[in-house]
């Protein structure tokens, strides 16, 4: 995905069109653009917040630029202060530009993927940030998008997971509760699976070791089991004992399939979807559009430079900045993509920028 630069004048009218058509009332509402003193819109904002992610230009050069542009009369320091306080309208912004991605597919899997990456500033000892992502892996595209500090672990519940929907993760994601969250939403999982970090039992409600199942896998081919996920109660103690399987909440039906890589070390993998929707074999194949959203960050940290804060975490416009970062990302998949929901021409007629209307003979 190329991304183009824009917030300049020859994409700005084209992604202007992108943009949610409530941008002034949202600012406003937001406390974004509460005076409009050197800046004379909520579209001019964006354009502003763009060109300072996506450029990577210092806030005075940024000013400059949009001086010399027409785009707003505005010094290095109100800038600054200007990106600060936007933080949560560009959020509400970018959710909005991503909610026309979220739709259903074909009858059939409509597959999803969710994973997270790190981002650090400059000086930072560890993570700063936690950008955990929805995709279609199909397109390539953002669907979904979740900020966290270093706390924010992984989850599904952390997106917007609809019925049908199936969704692919990492081990961090082959938790109880977060498949129980993802059964209640009438949608599946699958799942690569850390024999050590879940729990599962046969029908009968005993545990079952599947470290002790590793000799059955066979050298090519798979084997499956039928069996039940326990969901454990909330904690109540930061006490890691073991819980006892008598206190469970709930249980989750699931299959799990074991397979060898040509070294040999086994690959397990849990999914919620009967056989005869998903058997074993195409239960690893389907996995492998995982990696979908390894190339889809790639992208991000290499055409939007997302791995390199401009400011630690504790800087006023650090997460603007990565907001802005994103919303660049949501705005360019849908003016390159290939195919999509838009006419011929790449971009979006909304009814504001028709002014007028004629009838020609031929």
């Amino acid at each position: 995905m190329d991304t183009p630069e824009l917030h300049s004048d020859e994409e700005w009218p084209y992604v202007v069109s992108l943009l949610p058509p409530d941008l002034e009332e949202t600012a406003k509402k937001k406390e974004a653009l509460v005076r409009r003193r050197n800046i004379p819109s909520a579209s001019a904002l964006v354009r502003l917040a763009l060109a300072y992610a996506v450029s990577d230009s210092s806030l005075k050069d940024v000013a400059a630029w949009a001086g010399a542009m027409g785009v707003a009369k505005i010094t290095g320091p109100g800038l600054f202060y200007r990106l600060r306080e936007a933080e949560k309208w560009l959020e509400q912004v970018l959710a909005q530009t991503l909610k026309d991605e979220v739709r259903k597919g074909p009858q059939g899997l409509r597959v999803r993927v969710v994973d997270a990456t790190v981002l650090t500033g400059p000086g930072a000892k560890g993570t700063e940030f936690r950008v955990h992502v929805l995709s279609n892996p199909a397109t390539g595209c953002l669907e979904a998008v979740n900020i966290t500090d270093e706390h924010g672990g992984e989850g599904y519940g952390r997106h917007p997971i609809e019925a049908g929907d199936v969704v692919l993760g990492d081990r961090g994601y082959a938790t109880a509760r977060g498949i129980l969250a993802v059964r209640e939403a009438d949608a599946h999982v699958v799942v690569r699976l850390n024999p050590h970090a879940i729990r599962v039992c046969g029908e009968d409600g005993k545990a079952v070791s599947l470290l002790d199942k590793e000799k059955q896998v066979p050298k090519v081919g798979v084997l499956e089991f039928n069996l039940m996920v326990p969901v454990p109660p909330e904690k109540q103690t930061k006490s890691h004992k073991t819980w006892d399987i008598r206190n469970t909440i709930a249980w989750v039906p699931v299959r799990v399939v074991a397979a060898r890589t040509r070294s040999g070390g086994v690959i397990w993998m849990l999914t919620t979807l009967p056989s005869d929707r998903l058997p074993a074999p195409e239960v690893l194949k389907l996995y492998r559009f995982r990696w979908q959203i390894e190339l889809l960050f790639k992208r991000l940290k290499s055409l939007l430079h997302m791995d390199a804060l401009p400011s630690p975490q504790r800087g006023p416009t650090a997460k603007t900045w990565v907001l802005a970062k994103l919303l660049a990302a949501a705005l360019a998949q849908k003016l390159v993509r290939p195919s999509g929901p838009f006419s011929p021409w790449g971009y979006e007629i909304q009814q504001k920028w028709i002014y007028s209307q004629r009838l020609v003979s031929l």
